[in-house]
């Protein structure tokens, strides 16, 4: 069971990853970040998820380096974007990144989207940084399962994780059971489909039953689902809030009900159709 905020979960490579973690798209760069940053860090918080498209890089490496937390103690994870996609571009917008973010090295470094005849060439850069130390792990985001298996035909790693919109209206099963089966580390973003599933009766009427708010049930649903989960949020009541999730277990059956909520639904744009 995962029972705290600091409970890992731990990569291919042996590399541990906190279960929770803070989402900072769409969080302004500047004190909105940088508080909630620090927020998150205060309420045990140790994995913060930015991106280069979030713009907000500055920020969040100021927050981490005034958090008073050791930086061995915290798990950032940031983005190569899809305009900076191809091999020596994706090295000179990683190191970009590190610059904004004033950190020695990442802990995880992921494709943000496939974008098709990029991709590839793409992980071989992350590989390099990989291998020259500059991050701990190396993933994808919004990857389906033959985008993945196109990258494993043909390169030296696997990738480690692979973060993708999920929740009970998308709960991606295939894709789940492929990334478990090749031990990459399966990660939400949108766990909370920006407040829809939250309407829904089924996890409305779960949160009465175990005294838990809407959102409290639906990240307990990923993490006993052992899906590392991210939620955004910049205000620190809710930060908090979010956070209140390991002092309770959602029985099985409750569990199946939460599954059977799957519309394959999603608010983000489909991996296999995007335009940007």
């Amino acid at each position: 069971m995962i029972a705290h905020i600091s409970d890992c979960t731990v990569l291919r490579n042996g590399v541990k990853m906190p279960w929770f973690g803070l989402g900072v798209y769409k969080a302004k760069e500047g004190e909105e970040v940088e508080l909630a940053v620090k927020a998150a860090i205060k309420a045990g918080y140790r994995s913060i998820d930015t991106a280069a498209l979030y713009d907000n890089e500055v920020g969040v490496g100021k927050a981490v380096r005034e958090s008073g937390v050791p930086r061995e103690e915290l798990f950032i994870t940031t983005k190569v974007w899809n305009a900076d996609q191809g091999y020596e571009s994706t090295l000179q917008a990683f190191e970009q990144s590190r610059k904004k973010l004033n950190l020695e090295y990442l802990d995880l470094y992921l494709i943000h989207w496939a974008v098709k005849g990029k991709y590839k060439d793409t992980w071989r850069a992350l590989e390099k940084l990989y291998k020259d130390g500059f991050v701990r792990a190396i993933g994808v985001s919004n990857f389906q399962i033959h985008h993945i298996e196109d990258v494993m035909a043909d390169s030296e790693m696997t990738p480690m994780v692979n973060q993708v919109e999920y929740h009970p209206f998308l709960t991606q099963k295939e894709l789940h059971n492929f990334c478990k089966d090749n031990h990459i580390q399966l990660e939400a973003w949108s766990p909370l489909m920006r407040g829809e599933v939250l309407q829904n009766p089924v996890v409305i009427e779960l949160g009465e039953k175990y005294q838990k708010t809407p959102a409290q049930i639906v990240l307990r649903w990923d993490l006993q689902n052992q899906v590392v989960t991210i939620p955004k949020s910049v205000h620190e009541e809710r930060i908090i809030e979010n956070a209140d999730i390991f002092n309770f277990e959602i029985s099985p059956d409750d569990m199946e009900k939460l599954d059977g909520l799957n519309q394959n639904k999603r608010v983000g744009a489909d991996p296999d159709n995007f335009n940007f």
